[in-house]
């Protein structure tokens, strides 16, 4: 009697390789993506440039951004030229200093400047930066 050989059957493989590259990819899309919508929180600025610019060391500080149509924010937060001081009192930390760092488009009128600083010097703000980027 004659009998043939039955194939043997092949068991299912989970491939993990395949696997591993589609959450590989997945990751690097969802942390690019991520880093690109991060600065689209606040004012898009062109800061003006200047050639002794310095870097500021770590400390105590709050960064109002004038932007172009009368747009003014404190630490990324819309708000007006009048509610500016109570804002930045509310972001003191106790007794220590507070610099405030002002952020300001290339494109926003002097007046509107001087405005803003004028009111932080009224309000008793005396350490005042403008950030540039370097030449």
């Amino acid at each position: 009697m004659r009998s043939w050989d039955e194939p043997k059957k092949r068991k299912a493989r989970v491939e993990i390789i395949p696997m591993i590259d589609v959450m590989m990819f997945l990751l690097v899309f969802f942390v690019l993506i991520s880093l690109n919508v991060i600065p689209a929180l606040g004012l898009k600025t062109h800061l003006p440039t200047a050639s002794s610019a310095q870097e500021l060391k770590p400390q105590n500080k709050a960064v109002i951004t004038i932007g172009l149509n009368n747009a003014l924010q404190v630490d990324g937060v819309n708000t007006s030229l009048e509610e500016l001081p109570t804002r930045l009192n509310a972001a003191k930390k106790g007794s220590d200093k507070l610099t405030v760092v002002i952020n300001s488009d290339s494109g926003v009128e002097v007046q509107r400047l001087v405005d803003v600083m004028d009111n932080l010097k009224q309000n008793g703000f005396e350490s005042i930066s403008i950030a540039t980027r370097k030449q």
